[in-house]
Formats: C-alpha cells, structure tokens, sequence
C-alpha cells in the first residue's frame, strides 16, 4: 500500500496482542476484519473431522490474512493461531469496503495478494500429494532457512523456535514419524538442534534428497 492509503487505514484500524499459543479465530466464526502481522507470526490451518490437521500458510510479520472473509463477508475458511507472540493490526470489513470502492488499483494489487495466496497453497497441497515425507521435510526446512536462517559456526541455524507439532502440521505427518527421520538426520550429521533451534549442518544432503540423489 502507498503511505497515503496506510495513514487512511490507521484511521480505522486498531491493534490486537495474542500470545503464543493463542487461537486468534477458528473455521467457521463469523469473518468481519482482515488482519496484518505487525509483529510475530501467524499459522493458518485447516482440521479434519478426525482432528488431523494442516498448515495451509505461515503469516510472517508485514504480512496479511483474513482477507478472504473480509471481502465476502462469509465465515473463517480455516483457523488462525499465533505461532510465537504477535501484535495485529485489525482493520472491519465495515470500514474497508468504502475505502476499497474508492481504488480500483489497490482492488487489482488485493487480487495479486489472493492470488499469490492460492499459489502458495496449491504447491503446498501438490507436495503433499506427490511426495514422500523425507522430500517433504527436506523442502520445508530448506525454504525456512532460506526464510530464517542465520549462519553460525556448525550451520544455517533457523532462527524460529518450532514445537513439534508445529514441524509436523508443516509437513503433514504425525510427530512420532517426524521426529524419527530427525533423528536419522541427527545421526548422519545433516541436521542439529541447539537451544530448541534446528539447525542445518549439510544442507547440501537435504538438496539431495529433494533432487532424488
């Protein structure tokens, strides 16, 4: 957004601090506000009636979500939890739609941002379907540290703090099969963990894996 559209939005908007953990909305709840992360990060995912559960998005600081049921004004299409502590901005539907009606260029750079959105989800749902889960794991850990790594003197160190359910909703699996590849990892010295962090020792071996080596 242009400076001149966000200080129009500030007019408007509030903010709102949820802690780690913290359910910000669930599928189904009524959808009124689209959010941006102005501090933290925020994990979109769906459950399955069975209580299987993926992550369809991450929302990093800078970024946006709930913009789906702030433009039909239709239910949350999938639940909101925040993976670390967060601050949002929260901007209504009510006051937004007025703005929005009054920019035809922010309505086309919104539809860049869904659209953006469905790719992202559409790769994710194809690695699932087509991949195993060392290819899988490989791949999410490679893009989060191109993400949030930090070079250290034993590797890419990936500078979030993930629980175990949080790596496994990533890779749609269950943590016991999660966190015996790992090990196997651990073994062979292609990954650490130090401090709760994971860190990448030969990337190169995870590279490998993905290329099918």
């Amino acid at each position: 957004m242009q400076p001149e559209e966000l200080d129009e939005i500030l007019k408007f908007a509030s903010d709102r601090r949820v802690r780690r953990g913290q359910t910000i909305f669930q599928r189904g709840d009524n959808g009124s506000s689209l959010m941006a992360v102005l501090r933290g990060r925020v994990r979109i995912s769906s459950v399955s009636g069975d209580g299987k559960e993926l992550t369809l998005n991450v929302i990093n600081t800078g970024e946006i979500f709930g913009e789906i049921a702030l433009l039909d004004g239709q239910p949350r299409s999938a639940d909101a939890v925040a993976i670390e502590d967060t601050v949002l901005l929260v901007v209504e539907r009510r006051y937004f739609l007025p703005f929005l009606r009054q920019r035809e260029d922010l309505c086309l750079r919104l539809l860049a941002v869904l659209c953006s959105r469905l790719r992202r989800t559409s790769t994710a749902l194809e690695e699932i379907a087509l991949f195993d889960l060392p290819v899988r794991l490989a791949r999410v850990l490679l893009k989060l540290a191109e993400d949030y790594g930090r070079p250290g003197p034993t590797g890419t160190r990936i500078d979030l703090k993930l629980s175990q359910r949080d790596l496994s909703n990533l890779v749609a699996a269950s943590r016991e099969s999660v966190n015996k590849l790992l090990r196997a990892w651990r073994e062979t010295g292609t990954v650490e963990l130090e401090d709760g962090f994971i860190v990448l020792r030969r990337p190169v071996g995870l590279r490998a894996l993905i290329e099918g080596k």
